[in-house]
Formats: C-alpha cells, structure tokens, sequence
C-alpha cells in the first residue's frame, strides 16, 4: 500500500505538480486570509475553499475550470448562509443537511462541473458545523471564501498553469442515458440520502457535537463510487484510514498542537499527501486528511486522545450506513460498471498510440505524454472498479481469476505505451512502414475488445520483426497484451453479473 502510494508511476510529473501547487495555492490563501486580519476559523474556511477548488475542479479544459471555479461561490456562499441560519434549529438543520447531500449527488449528472458544485456545497455546509457558523460571522467567512477562491485561482490560472500545455482528455461516447431510478446518479442520490440519514440520526447519539463527521464519512464514500462492490471497498478504506491516521495523530498532533510553526508545516506535508496520494490510495490520501483535521483541532484548542477516538467511531458510523444504503437500495451490481472502465481505458491506449506514431511521423504538436496520464488515471480507477473482486476474501473465485489477469494485462499496456512515448519523445527516433501496420493491429485489437461482435484472435506479427525498432517492439508487444485480454473480457462478460 505505501510502495503503491509513493512509488506509482507518475508520467510527466502530473501528481507531483498538483500537491505542490495545492501547497503553494493554499498556503497563500492562507496567508493572504490572516494578513487581513480574519480569524482563525475564517482563514481555516478560506483554505478549505481554496483546497476544494484545486482538488475537486476537474474540467478537461483550463475554460471550463475556469468557469467552474467562478460559480463555487454562487453554490457554496447560500448554503454556508443557509447552515448558519438553520444553526439554532437542529430538526431544520438536520434535514436541510440531508437535501444538500441528495442535491450534492444528483448534480454528478451534469459531469465533473455537477460534480465539483455539489462537493463544494456539501463541504461548505459541514464546516459551517465544524466551525459553528452563526449569522453574525458570515460577513468575515464571506470575504475569506472570496479572496482565498481568488488567490488560489490565481496560482491555477496564472503562475502555474501547466494544463494549458496538456492536451484535453480523449473523447469516450457516453453510456446510454437512462430516466428515472435506471438513472444511476438518481439511484446514489438516494443511496446517499439514506445512508446519511442513517449516519445522522446514530451520529448524534454518539455525540450531539461531533455527528456531523459521520454524515461526512458516509458522504465522502460515495464521492467517485459507482456500484456497490466500490462502496464497500471504499468504505473499508475509509475506516482503515481514519484509524491509521488517528495513531499518527496521537503521535504528531497532541504533542505539537501547541506549536503553530510545528503545525503549519503539518498541515502543508499533509495537504501534500492528499493531493500526491489521491490518485493512486485511498487510504494514504484520508490518512493525510485525518491528520490534517487532528492538527486543526488543535489550533483550535480542542484536541484530545477522546476527541481523537470518537472520529473514529463517527467514521465507523458513516461507512456502515454507506454500506446498508448501497446494499439495501436501489443497488448498482459492479459488473456493468466494471465494463464501462475497461473501455475507457482501452481506448485511452489507442490513444496514446496514435499520439505517439503522429509525433514520429513528425508531427511536432503529437504529445502522447498526457494520454499516458490520462490512461494512468483510468487504469487506477478500473483497479478501484475491481478491487471487491479481486479481494482475497471474495468467494468468487472465477471472476477473479479473470479480474487478475485483465489487471495483469492492463498493465502491461501501460507499461508498453509508456516506452512507446517514451521512444516517441526522443528527437532521433525514426520509423518506417511497419510503424503503420503495427499501429493499425493496434486500434483494430481495440475495436475488437470494444464492440459487442464475436472476436477473431489474430496471429500478431512475425516473430523477431520487432527487434529492429524500439518503437515496434512495444507496439507488438502491446498488441499481444491486447490480443490476449479477449479471453478474460468476453468469458467475463458471458458470466452472470454478480456484486
């Protein structure tokens, strides 16, 4: 789990460069929020704002991001007045929570935009109890909010803008849409609804001051899960991440609560991790958010061992009614899902091949270096997809036989177009007319694996042909990887759904 979270690939530097320009971006937020003189809890809520909008806005152009990030605040400054109005009213409060955590999941239909306002509306109303917002104190949090979205938009937009020179993500055809519950973001709206409310109502009788963290355990499980086979895994790793982070936080935020410098730089390393880790670990990344939260709490001077020990049964909480909401209603089997990301990614791969045989015919403006990102991303999210199959407590064996060699073969795409980008950006490197071919039994491999037609396994290339060129080395070799994913693709999809 840790060689996985520090030493996974990260072509072109993605994940580095986006924690350390979330460090850089939140930490002048910060700044810029306690040099004009707000309080602690307002400047907290500033670099929440500007956390949020570095980490959740995901467009696949710098426009889009853009604009997205101009209407955070219409969404999050109404219902940050609405928590603190409601903040007297717990029954109003209560339910006003819950509408928001249905609003929050509905709104994924309308793509990463829907995604980032509903996340951004969520977390603005659980700091408002984090921090006990009152009416009086929304003039100052208001200012915060602003001029942290500002500055952060600042360091995203302008002094470090390296999206502008990544090309926008390779256009997938969308799944057929559906109406009503067959909707599956209407079907996690109310998976979400209920499991909150569960969360809720058993949050509160641990603590009539912490409940909310439940609600936040339950909501930050269904953020970027999609069948039930997901959810439980995430779930579990929700729980094992609090718990790891707490002992750290027993080690590391106790006894440095009391030192701001200390702390700071606590909370820099941890915003770090959250974002370096995100992609890759679940885990590591909650860990990171654990240990920042206990570092909070201790600027705010409430930090203590049992403070620290129910956050973990308030996670423990919000999981479980994550689990009986995805178990329980309007269940979404993983193994549609599952098919859903395997063709993404494989057309991700034909992408980078493309990229890569464009750019040594010469096109100078080919960059297969953002489709390899973007293919590492999306084998990182199949993994999430099959991880409950591929677990060693599954008792479906078969499927996950299957699971494993997909994953296994999977890889070795990524590994192959990854040394085919990698030969690619050599300015020497030279093809000839085998290069074509080659790439032609690529995207043919592709078309294969991803239409519903009965697939004919191909011979491949000739032994030995390859040894000439670097370049057709990994092309053959990538055709073989995708040649033999036709055997656990169509058995897997011969098999009854299950999970």
């Amino acid at each position: 789990m840790l060689k996985r979270a520090f030493v996974a690939p990260d072509p072109g530097r993605t994940r580095l460069r986006f924690a350390s320009r979330a460090v850089l971006g939140i930490g002048l937020a910060v700044t810029v929020c306690g040099t004009a003189g707000h309080s602690l809890a307002a400047a907290i809520t500033g670099g929440l704002a500007a956390l949020l909008a570095l980490f959740t806005v995901a467009d696949p152009t710098v426009r889009g991001q853009a604009v997205t990030t101009a209407l955070l605040p219409v969404v999050g400054l109404p219902v940050l007045a609405l928590a603190a109005a409601l903040h007297e009213l717990p029954l109003a409060r209560d339910l006003a929570f819950l509408a928001v955590v249905g609003a929050g999941v509905y709104a994924r239909r309308w793509g990463p935009r829907g995604h980032s306002l509903g996340v951004f509306a969520f977390m603005t109303y659980f700091a408002a109890q984090f921090l006990h917002v009152t009416p009086g104190g929304l003039p100052e949090l208001y200012a915060a909010v602003l001029m942290s979205l500002a500055v952060a938009s600042a360091v995203r937009f302008g002094a470090w803008c390296y999206e502008r020179r990544i090309a926008a993500p390779a256009v997938v055809p969308p799944p057929a849409v559906a109406r009503g519950l067959a909707r599956i973001t209407t079907r996690q709206a109310v998976q979400a609804t209920a499991g909150a409310g569960f969360a809720l109502a058993v949050g509160q009788l641990l603590s009539d001051q912490r409940w909310y963290w439940a609600v936040g355990a339950t909501w930050w499980v269904f953020v970027n899960t999609t069948s039930r086979g997901e959810t439980l895994v995430r779930g579990f790793r929700r729980f094992l991440g609090t718990v790891l982070g707490i002992v750290l936080g027993f080690l590391i935020a106790v006894p440095l609560h009391d030192e701001p410098v200390a702390a700071a730089v606590v909370v820099a390393v941890s915003v770090f991790g959250i974002f370096y880790t995100a992609a890759v670990s679940y885990t590591w990344m909650v860990l990171a958010v654990t240990v920042m939260a206990s570092m909070l709490y201790g600027l705010l001077g409430v930090l203590d061992p049992a403070l620290l020990a129910l956050r973990v049964a308030e996670t423990a909480v919000g999981a479980l009614g994550a689990v009986l909401a995805v178990l329980l209603v309007l269940p979404v089997t993983t193994h549609s899902v599952t098919d859903a990301w395997i063709e993404r990614a494989l057309r991700c791969v034909h992408a980078c091949t493309a990229e890569a045989a464009a750019r040594l015919a010469g096109d100078t403006a080919a960059d297969p270096a953002p489709r390899v990102a973007e293919l590492e991303s999306l084998l990182a999210r199949v993994r999430f997809s099959l991880a409950p199959l591929v677990h060693p407590f599954s008792p479906l064996r078969a499927r996950m036989g299957r699971a494993r060699q997909v994953l296994a073969l999977l890889d070795d795409c990524a590994r192959e177009v990854r040394g085919l980008a990698s030969v690619a950006a050599d300015p020497e490197a030279s093809h000839d007319a085998r290069l074509a071919a080659a790439c032609w039994r690529v995207e043919a491999a592709v078309e294969a694996l991803t239409t519903p037609a009965p697939y004919t396994r191909s011979t491949g290339a000739a032994p030995g042909t390859a040894e000439a060129e670097p370049v057709l080395a990994h092309l053959h070799a990538l055709e073989h990887a995708l040649v033999e994913l036709a055997v656990p693709l169509r058995g897997a999809r011969r098999a009854s759904p299950v999970a």
